[in-house]
């Protein structure tokens, strides 16, 4: 027989002493170097420094430093600006809830003075010394400094070792301190910032002169994140509509990469609200979702984007580390921020990536490939009828091939075309034709186009796959997916939130053409399904379908949903390789591909088009060496 477990004698409620609250809320401020680092450069721009310069020692455990030259302290306010929630940022609840500055906790200066030996030497605007408050003492006396602030930290976590024992070595904190410096540096093109350690320039970035922030925060990316970065990535700009969200428009901007710049790692993503750098669940979901067709496999975009919205509809004061933040509306930001990255990925990059080539006037791409013809002419109608209601044209019964190629071989492989390509006349129109003209087809598989800038090469499957995508989208924006009745309806035991997500969205649901209804307070029955996915397992696409109706707007997922089923039938609609086409059935995919959403990537992520320069042409044959 098991003993029994004995009471706990009861613990005394009483108050922490101060010098164990300052430890609590340090360790809550103060993670490593990078965190001190950060704190103080956001004093640094509320000061409103123009230059901001960081020196370290031993990755920033023996010494930080930071230097302004912003409006300074004043000499009564220096012993006031250590204590705990003490701060010039905010007076009242008013305040805190529009806050409009980088740092307003009033935590930092007080947490970081109470795990290491601290100075702070400051010049106010107007005064006629500079002072140094000694963080330990408490003693204060007149130096020599110009207008200003430097604050000085040494021997981090001197006061308790255990928690220096979990730092990492210098060079990995090192990185960490530029890391930080560089958030800044990103979202703020007017303000200089230099990093100095062991006595060495580590990095510098100078202060931008721009006529506009965009370009002044396009001419920073390019300083900071390279020449690659900004070459592969696109503007954007995209103001709400304020009648969405009740008079508050939310605006969106910075820069965001083609799918060609994807990286293996989302180690270049960086967001900022209100010039804050965060890491938020809604803008990160958002931007990634605008990649969904145009990424391939897990491939992670990369970014730079920068939210303003009305500091009153935004909560940051979430985490003392001010990283994170809670949006009063979230779904308006995410469809700002999805938007946004939508409208700049849409346009297709071929006139910004070839030169134009002068053509003909009476060379025109064929009609079959610029009209936007019905879905029943798109795709067979059986295939189109898994998706939308059964359509009524009793006109077009027609094969895959006879609606997307109305000019039909005459075996089961059309012999190579042989048609030559016509030389440019003398007399060039002004219509312009980014892909070049289609010069030969290899294989069956590519086509071979000409341009000013050399040979375009087109994976026309995959080119022909995504004009049928987008053409579908639209055509379908307001379809409902078609569903097939279970026999036997498929039960499985639930969370209460899988119920709850299930009976508030019932006609979300049935749009996407399930029916999943509660078959006990903790059961829930899937009693239909897509029609396509009816050989599908019901339990695991109810428990994913209500797992991301839990997490996302129903819009969003309803859209994922129907672009899925979209993308199959387009693959299966597009023309398929070992398709002889003639020079004008090439030149007319091309006209295609020009004004196409999206038509630089298929459904799946891949490129459909790559362009070979003359001069990559000449090394490949070593001319001119």
């Amino acid at each position: 027989m098991n003993a029994p477990i004995p009471t706990p004698p009861r613990r005394t409620i009483r108050e922490l002493p101060d010098e164990l609250i300052s430890q609590i809320a340090a360790g809550e401020v103060v993670e490593r170097p990078a965190s001190v680092v950060r704190e103080l450069v956001d004093n640094a721009l509320d000061a409103g420094a123009t230059q901001i310069t960081l020196r370290l020692l031993a990755g920033g455990v023996r010494l930080i430093a930071v230097e302004d030259d912003g409006g300074g302290i004043p000499m009564e306010e220096l012993p006031i600006a250590l204590k705990r929630h003490a701060t010039s940022k905010i007076s009242n609840l008013q305040d805190l809830e529009s806050v409009g500055t980088m740092g307003f906790r009033g935590e930092a200066l007080a947490a970081i003075n109470s795990i290491a030996d601290m100075a702070i030497l400051s010049r106010a605007s107007g005064q006629s010394n500079a002072f140094l408050l000694d963080g330990r003492s408490g003693e204060l006396k007149p130096v020599a400094r110009s207008t200003g602030t430097t604050v000085e930290v040494k021997e981090l976590f001197f006061s308790t070792p255990a928690r220096r024992k979990f730092l990492k070595t210098d060079a990995t904190e090192l990185s960490h301190c530029v890391e930080a410096v560089r958030r800044h540096a990103l979202a703020r093109p007017d303000v200089g910032f230099a990093i100095w350690h062991e006595g060495k320039l580590v990095e510098q970035w100078r202060a931008c002169s721009a006529p506009n922030n965009i370009d002044a925060i396009s001419a920073r990316l390019r300083d900071v994140l390279g020449d690659d970065f900004a070459d592969r990535s696109v503007a954007v700009d995209h103001l709400s509509s304020m009648r969405d969200h009740g008079g508050q428009a939310v605006r969106v901007w910075g820069r965001v990469g083609i799918p060609d710049a994807a990286r293996a790692r989302p180690d270049q993503q960086f967001a900022y609200v209100n010039g804050r750098f965060v890491r938020d669940k809604v803008i990160t979901h958002a931007a990634r979702s605008a990649y969904e067709d145009v990424l391939h496999g897990q491939r992670q975009p990369i970014y730079a984007l920068y939210v303003e919205i009305d500091p009153t509809r935004v909560d940051v004061n979430v985490h003392p580390t001010k990283i994170e933040v809670r949006f009063r509306d979230s779904r308006e930001v995410h469809q700002a921020v999805r938007r946004a990255v939508d409208a700049a990925l849409a346009a297709p990059r071929a006139a910004a990536a070839a030169l134009a080539v002068p053509v003909s006037a009476n060379v025109a791409a064929p009609d079959f490939f610029k009209e936007n013809r019905p879905l029943a002419q798109v795709l067979p109608t059986q295939v189109a009828m898994q998706f939308v209601a059964p359509i009524t044209s009793t006109t077009h019964r027609v094969s895959d091939m006879e609606a997307l190629w109305p000019i039909q071989p005459t075996a089961a492989v059309r012999p190579p075309a042989t048609t030559p390509a016509q030389p440019l006349p003398a007399a060039a129109s002004t219509e312009v034709w980014p892909l070049g003209r289609a010069i030969a087809q290899l294989q069956g598989i590519y086509i071979l186009a000409e341009n000013a800038q050399g040979l375009v090469i087109v994976d026309m499957h995959a080119a022909h796959e995504r004009i049928v995508y987008e053409r579908l989208k639209t055509q379908l924006v307001d379809a409902r997916i078609t569903s097939q009745p279970l026999l036997i309806p498929v039960t499985f035991a639930a969370t209460p939130q899988e119920v709850a997500t299930a009976e508030a969205h019932t006609e979300t649901l049935a749009t996407l053409g399930l029916e999943i209804t509660p078959f006990s307070p903790k059961t829930l029955a899937v009693r239909a399904v897509p029609t396509t996915l009816v050989q599908g397992d019901a339990t695991e696409l109810a428990r994913s379908v209500l797992a991301e109706l839990a997490q996302h707007e129903a819009s969003t997922v309803i859209q994922r949903a129907q672009n899925e089923l979209l993308g199959t039938m387009a693959c299966h609609g597009a023309v398929r390789a070992n398709r002889r086409l003639t020079v004008d059935e090439m030149n007319g995919l091309l006209r295609q591909m020009e004004t196409t959403d999206r038509s630089d990537q298929c459904n799946h992520g891949r490129p459909t088009w790559r362009q070979i320069t003359i001069k990559e042409l000449d090394a490949l044959f070593m001319r001119g060496r």
